[in-house]
């Protein structure tokens, strides 16, 4: 089937898109693939959202501007979708499926015997009413209420992608976005993933808070800064790093308060030695060593983490496009394959990828109540 996969990630850049032909178990081709980036009016209600999130006890009734949130970002896939697809030559009714993650606000992984709670998002159903078009989502929440950390949920499709690829293991592939996670291949079929901590998120927040922009271009402010051992050492503290995988976090797990009296430079730099040194932390408890890790993410277009991550690990360390793949795509094939995987009854997630109890179906389709919205 023909699938449009969308992807939007906490960093709030943008919306990615991309075409694959799949069955959910092989990928037959790859479509056209782009981005969009998100308006600022939308970033600003999901800030908000997110805000509210975070503040939302689990026994009261769900922040009213979810909704309005839900709805806005719906309609900034709608808006980012009709011109690609006309570009790439496509029309609605050429897809089979849509695959939405939706817009993470809220992940808390299970803790002490208490579940975890995930929310991602958009409106899916409003967007197979305009598209005509099945509309996959809600691809966490199975996860998280049999007792699974609902992330990462991208390794069955990284499995899939080094098979097209003609790759053999051990293979690992390091996703470097808000947050980083790594799946491990380490055989036929053989999986473990989890997230290893912080990867651009607290980078971003970082300058955003000290108004120097919303991210640090090309590691810029990193490169010129040295790094405070001492408040590696604080970060590294945290007791998530001796949790035993699989394991889950959400950005703002991480305070930047230990980087309150450090120069921009100085934090930068610091927080880019902690995301290269929770990811070697994370090697250290992979069931084998890989001998190639792949970068896929916007971490990967930072060069300062580029750079600290080839002095950490011992293993070759490649970006996506040096093997050929589309790092900037990744995620969104990767939505685009699960959606595919949810049509089918497949599972999407695995007791070593996300500590749920056996393999688990996940994901949920909308179908369209009314006509297709026609393209120009």
């Amino acid at each position: 089937m023909r699938v449009l996969g969308f992807m939007t990630g906490t960093s709030l850049d943008a919306v990615d898109m991309a075409v694959l032909e799949t069955d959910g178990e092989t990928i037959e081709a790859f479509g056209p693939a782009g981005e969009r980036k998100l308006s600022d009016d939308v970033r600003k209600l999901v800030l908000a959202a997110t805000e509210a999130a975070r503040e939302w006890p689990r026994d009261a009734p769900e922040p009213e501007i979810f909704a309005q949130a839900a709805r806005a970002v719906a309609e900034e896939h709608l808006a980012a979708a009709a011109p690609f697809l006309e570009k790439n030559g496509l029309t609605w009714a050429d897809l089979d499926l849509i695959g939405m993650h939706g817009q993470t606000v809220l992940h808390e992984r299970p803790t002490d015997g208490r579940p975890g709670r995930t929310v991602q998002l958009g409106d899916a159903a409003w967007l197979a009413d305009q598209t005509g078009r099945p509309v996959a989502f809600d691809f966490r929440s199975a996860d998280v209420a049999a007792g699974g950390e609902g992330a990462p949920l991208a390794p069955i499709y990284h499995l899939a992608r080094a098979r097209a690829a003609q790759m053999t293991p051990p293979l690992a592939v390091l996703n470097v976005g808000g947050v980083a996670n790594v799946t491990l291949w380490t055989g036929v079929g053989e999986l473990s993933a989890f997230d290893t901590g912080p990867g651009n998120g607290m980078i971003d927040l970082l300058v955003q808070n000290r108004g120097a922009g919303r991210f640090d271009d090309k590691g810029n402010y990193a490169s010129v800064g040295l790094v405070d051992e001492g408040v590696l050492r604080a970060l590294l503290a945290h007791p998530y790093f001796d949790a035993p995988p699989p394991k889950s976090l959400d950005r703002y797990d991480f305070s930047l308060e230990p980087l309150s009296e450090l120069k921009l430079e100085d934090a930068a730099a610091t927080l880019v030695a902690f995301t290269a040194e929770a990811v070697r932390l994370g090697f250290d408890k992979l069931a084998a060593a890989p001998t190639q890790v792949i970068v896929t993410g916007g971490g990967r277009h930072n060069p300062e983490i580029m750079r600290a991550l080839r002095e950490r690990l011992s293993a070759e360390v490649v970006s996506a496009e040096d093997v050929d793949w589309r790092g900037d795509a990744i995620e969104a094939e990767a939505f685009a394959f699960l959606a595919a995987r949810t049509a089918r009854g497949l599972p999407i997630s695995f007791p070593s990828t996300t500590g749920a109890p056996e393999p688990m179906k996940g994901g949920r389709i909308v179908t369209p109540a009314g006509p297709a919205l026609q393209q120009d």
